[in-house]
């Protein structure tokens, strides 16, 4: 489905307050594909997959990688860049007496991870969505507060009705957001780990949701149905002593009394 990301954007900062950028991520089979993305950057030195995203989600650049950009085969295997979940990878070995105290503990966690399969592709790109740059994007991502987050989730649920079921893997949390959503094209949220923090810029107060572009309209659809009966974000706090009859009252008349 095409898309106006200009005007998406723009809804979704209004109805949400975001202070980051939203942004797409894209892989490709042939990496000469990646490259013709118009001003796309090609990284100078090797990062974490963190620092990509943060560059488009903090900076508004165009980014490009390869296998080769990312450090250790974590990063790269999240997204299924090259053949990063060898023997070594599945051990967690690099993980063990730093996030987890024995080797099964590293491997369980390895095992616990979403992944996008190995094998099929040979880059990743990243841009802002209203850039069109990746138009279509696989799956766009945004960072929020978790305010934000139950107030977009809302939306999502106002029509068609579905339950969300996420985990939480711990370290490489980059796994329960863009690696799930590139894997299931499900929505998926997350909180961010140590990792994307330390080198990806992410504030102590944000989630990073990741889902299908498509998902966006629907989701503007339901905030804008929702804001009509009066709940919008921020929501206004109402009194932890107050008589509660009255303000529910506004949504729900029959509690007034």
């Amino acid at each position: 489905m095409k898309h106006e990301w200009t005007t998406l954007v723009a809804d979704l900062e209004r109805l949400l307050k975001l202070r980051a950028i939203p942004f797409g991520m894209k892989l490709f089979e042939r990496r000469k594909d990646m490259a013709e993305i118009p001003k796309i950057r090609r990284p100078q030195a090797v990062h974490a997959l963190d620092q990509i995203v943060a560059q488009a989600a903090r900076l508004g650049w165009t980014v490009g990688v390869t296998s080769e950009d990312l450090v250790g085969a974590q990063c790269r295997a999240v997204v299924g860049l090259g053949f990063a979940k060898d023997d070594a990878w599945r051990s967690g070995q690099h993980m063990v007496g730093v996030w987890y105290g024995a080797a099964e503990d590293a491997r369980a966690h390895q095992a616990a991870m979403e992944c996008v399969p190995d094998g099929r592709y040979e880059a990743l790109a990243v841009a802002p969505l209203a850039s069109g740059r990746l138009d279509p994007p696989d799956i766009a991502l945004f960072y929020a507060t978790p305010g934000a987050m139950i107030y977009f989730i809302n939306g999502l649920q106002f029509s068609g009705y579905k339950r969300f079921d996420w985990s939480v893997v711990g370290e490489s949390a980059c796994a329960d957001s863009w690696g799930r959503a590139l894997k299931t094209r499900r929505p998926s949220l997350s909180i961010p780990c140590y990792a994307e923090r330390r080198y990806g810029g992410v504030l102590d107060e944000e989630m990073l949701m990741a889902l299908p572009p498509d998902d966006i309209p629907k989701a503007i659809a339901g905030m804008e149905a929702l804001a009509k009966n009066g709940l919008r974000y921020p929501f206004p706090q109402y009194g932890v002593q107050q008589d509660v009859r009255a303000g529910m009252a506004v949504s729900y008349p029959a509690r007034a009394d």
